[in-house]
């Protein structure tokens, strides 16, 4: 057979990018070991649970020697105040944005607020001198990212959006199995993605239920997994076309609440969330309350929902591959399934994330030559959040010389790309037309990513 794919030839050719992976890695290390340098000075707006734990309290855990907080800001003055305390830091808080900025200079800015607002914070935090780290989605619609766009070329500033899922070593392998051609060229993707009843009902408890806030899930959620397609399919999205409706949560039920705590409706609701048992929650959101009115264990049955749990897109490549997608927000477990189709075979896992059959130390990917019996690989758990990616996202962006090697850093492109594919989506649903992503902004799809 022509073309022919081997065992050999596929631990050889893998083996080479970890090996080297691997050795980077430990360069790494021993440069994190020797760093005296000077810490740089961060910022951070927005100190709700994502902001105050993965950007807080976990960064100065592990990278106190690079990092060093001069401001926090929230528009909350209670929660601004809570999140000092738990990072124990000695900087300033504001609620002023601006006054912030002008105060303490920030050579970084980390933005994680909410989405509908990201806009806002990164092009003032470049146009007043600062660097951005942001939490995806970059933003929620077509206007706003095509104003971060004009923003960061008339700066010179740089955005770095955080796309962690592209970091779990199991997702890394696919990206290399991909680009080594171990199925050929790349022709279809089927990817459907599965949010529990616990994890997938608390977007809807949350801010992110109405489209004001977060653009919908098809934009605060599936961004994550349309960055991931983008990185492995190594190419820009043309044309979307999608389904959506809310048929499980908000108006779907007999009986609603304002909020869970109060709820006389507690004893016979399946999705009734105790936030008294996490103390952190109730730190942060319902001792401050008081200060802005937002309830975090908000009812998922209220009327005022206006989301999709429901989602279906095509989803075509500039390089010919289309892409089958879904995503479920109410399923009894958490995780997905992805099956790479190519002239040479067929690449694809089933990641189960809550509820596992068995309980296992490693995800397993199925590669299947044509003409061959199927080879199962497995990639080993690493210990970080977010499936392992949380810890390497972070070393890349703290960690002054980690290297890049699987090109996994995201930059502009990358966070508007992933968005318009979910802001498309929307205006699909809406219209009941596809949409073409080169009609959203000046960003013009390649079919190579560039």
């Amino acid at each position: 057979m022509q073309n022919n794919f081997s065992r050999r030839k596929f631990i050889t050719t893998t083996g080479t990018v970890l090996a080297g992976s691997m050795l980077a890695n430990e360069a790494v290390a021993g440069t994190a070991a020797l760093f005296s340098g000077k810490k740089k000075r961060y910022a951070m707006v927005g100190t709700g649970h994502r902001g105050s734990s993965m950007w807080g309290v976990d960064v100065l855990k592990e990278y106190s020697d690079y990092v060093e907080f001069v401001g926090l800001c929230d528009k909350n003055k209670g929660r601004v105040e809570t999140v000092k305390k738990m990072l124990n830091v000695s900087c300033p808080t504001f609620t002023n944005f601006e006054e912030m900025m002008n105060t303490v200079k920030p050579e970084i800015l980390i933005v994680t607020t909410m989405c509908s607002t990201h806009n806002e914070f990164i092009i003032k935090g470049m146009e007043m001198g600062a660097d951005i780290i942001t939490e995806k989605p970059m933003t929620t619609d077509e206007v706003k990212c095509q104003a971060i766009i004009d923003a960061e070329k008339r700066t010179g500033k740089k955005v770095t959006v955080t796309f962690n899922y592209r970091y779990s070593p199991h997702r890394a392998k696919l990206w290399e199995l991909l680009r080594a051609g171990a199925i050929g060229k790349i022709t279809s993707v089927d990817f459907h993605w599965y949010l529990d009843i616990h994890h997938g009902a608390d977007y809807f408890r949350r801010w992110h239920r109405l489209r004001e806030f977060g653009g919908s899930l098809w934009v605060h959620k599936a961004t994550h997994h349309f960055d991931l397609l983008n990185w492995w399919i190594d190419s820009d999205p043309t044309e979307v076309f999608a389904y959506g409706s809310l048929e499980h949560y908000g108006k779907n039920n007999s009986f609603r609440s304002t909020n869970c705590r109060p709820c006389e409706h507690k004893d016979k609701c399946k999705f009734y969330f105790d936030m008294t048992k996490d103390k952190r929650l109730m730190a942060l959101y319902a001792d401050n309350e008081k200060y802005d009115g937002y309830l975090r264990d908000g009812c998922v049955w209220k009327n005022d929902i206006d989301i999709f749990d429901k989602m279906a897109a095509s989803i075509k490549y500039a390089n010919g591959v289309q892409v089958s997608y879904s995503c479920t927000t109410y399923s009894p477990y958490e995780g997905y399934r992805i099956a790479f189709n190519g002239t040479e075979g067929r690449l694809e896992a089933w990641i189960q994330e809550s509820n596992p059959p068995v309980k296992l130390d490693y995800d397993e990917l199925m590669l299947t030559k044509n003409f061959e019996k199927p080879e199962f690989i497995k990639v080993p758990y690493a210990e970080s959040g977010h499936g392992g990616g949380d810890k390497l996202l972070k070393d890349r962006i703290f960690i002054p010389g980690t290297p890049d090697n699987l090109r996994q850093s995201a930059g502009i492109r990358d966070g508007a790309l992933s968005c318009l594919v979910g802001i498309a989506a929307r205006k699909s649903c809406d219209s009941g037309k596809p949409v073409e992503i080169g009609d959203l902004t000046t960003l013009k799809p390649q079919a190579q990513k560039v």
